[in-house]
């Protein structure tokens, strides 16, 4: 079988985060025979061939080089909010469907990763399985226009999946199309390097740093907890726009020599990072899955979310490996004192780590995906 993996994101070099779960599967699915060739936007002219771990990597050039940055940044969504953006991607769109009807000359199906620009991208008539993977599906409740554009591609695509339970019913209240159990998996992780945390290191956040992710929850319970005489040091992996003012806060708020930022760190880092790790904050609101979370339970590392957190709830449990509290410092706070009295945490947190580990190994997905591709071509599933 041969599929082209349609998408914006991904990685360009070794270590890159940008699509690195794309990565993860494309090499599962060679493992088991499945011929991947992947299409993605080219970066500042840096286009052309390359293949890396057994899958054929084109990078496609859609316009001059120092234009060519709408992909691989976070900028997709605010690009359909401007005439600009909006032609940038035009350009982008044109150019990743004429790559892709190439490649349907060679191949069985599209595999299209986020609805814009892959899913826009397939080309009519093409074998489509569309899977969203969080931000593509969270701009459809916010944007009338995305769902009148989004809803015709939803529709032709022979198999729709979702990374996450909440993610599912986003698509179906926006465009109509249901995403049943079957069509929800999250993206592939190479779990083979987690270990158990032996704790000691207090909490951790791992995250972008946007105002959507809500870290500053997180520092503002280090300062609750210390008021109580409960000290907690904090470290938080991730980096971005909000950086600076977490700082500050952490300054403003006297916990900065408790509350330590390290800056993005890439996936490979990520079980060494949880490795002493005594409980993890996910702090963030209306997310498409939540993948840091099922890390830190992969690691044996409780997790705290919000209620309002959407598709991390997949993942985090209301009692044992987790807590699920309200999106305020008070209730964080509350939440810690409840999940470190807790004797069972940790070995309920292996407990579902364990199962997080099995449903999310490369070859596991791949298998899941394998079964979407049959079904999109109307063979039956032969295992």
């Amino acid at each position: 079988m041969r599929v082209v993996f349609l998408t914006h994101n991904y990685p360009r070099h070794p270590g890159d985060l940008s699509g690195a779960f794309l990565a993860t599967l494309a090499s599962g699915l060679a493992r088991r025979g499945i011929e991947v060739r992947v299409l993605a936007p080219s970066d500042l002219g840096a286009g052309g061939e390359e293949s890396r771990d057994g899958v054929s990597v084109r990078r496609v050039r859609y316009g001059r080089p120092a234009a060519e940055q709408i992909a691989y940044r976070g900028t997709m969504a605010a690009a359909l909010r401007t005439p600009a953006g909006l032609r940038a991607l035009g350009g982008l769109w044109r150019a990743l469907r004429k790559a892709a009807a190439e490649e349907l000359e060679h191949a069985d199906l599209v595999h299209a990763h986020w609805w814009v620009p892959g899913g826009l991208a397939a080309p009519p008539g093409a074998p489509l399985v569309l899977t969203s993977h969080g931000t593509d599906a969270a701009l459809l409740r916010k944007s009338a226009f995305a769902r009148r554009i989004a809803r015709p591609v939803y529709a032709r695509a022979a198999v729709v999946t979702a990374v996450s339970r909440e993610m599912g019913t986003w698509i179906e209240n926006a465009v109509g199309r249901p995403v049943g159990r079957a069509y929800v998996q999250a993206m592939p992780v190479d779990t083979s390097g987690y270990g158990w945390s032996a704790g000691g290191g207090g909490a951790v956040v791992i995250s972008r740093l946007t105002r959507q992710k809500r870290v500053d929850l997180a520092v503002r319970t280090i300062a609750l907890l210390e008021g109580l005489g409960a000290r907690l040091p904090l470290t938080v992996v991730g980096d971005g726009p909000e950086r600076k003012v977490l700082e500050q806060l952490a300054v403003d708020l006297g916990v900065s020599r408790h509350v330590r930022f390290v800056g993005a760190r890439p996936p490979g880092d990520i079980p060494r990072i949880l490795a002493n790790a005594d409980l993890m904050y996910f702090p963030a609101a209306g997310e498409g899955f939540g993948l840091a979370a099922a890390e830190a339970l992969m690691s044996g590392v409780p997790v705290i979310a919000c209620w309002d957190g959407g598709g991390v709830l997949d993942v985090v449990p209301e009692t044992g490996a987790g807590r699920r509290a309200l999106p305020s410092a008070d209730a964080l706070a509350d939440a810690t004192l409840d999940i470190l009295s807790d004797d069972s945490r940790t070995v309920r947190a292996r407990e579902l780590g364990e199962a997080w580990r099995r449903r999310l190994s490369p070859d596991h997905v791949a298998a899941v995906c394998e079964g979407w591709y049959h079904e999109a071509l109307g063979r039956a599933d032969p295992a």
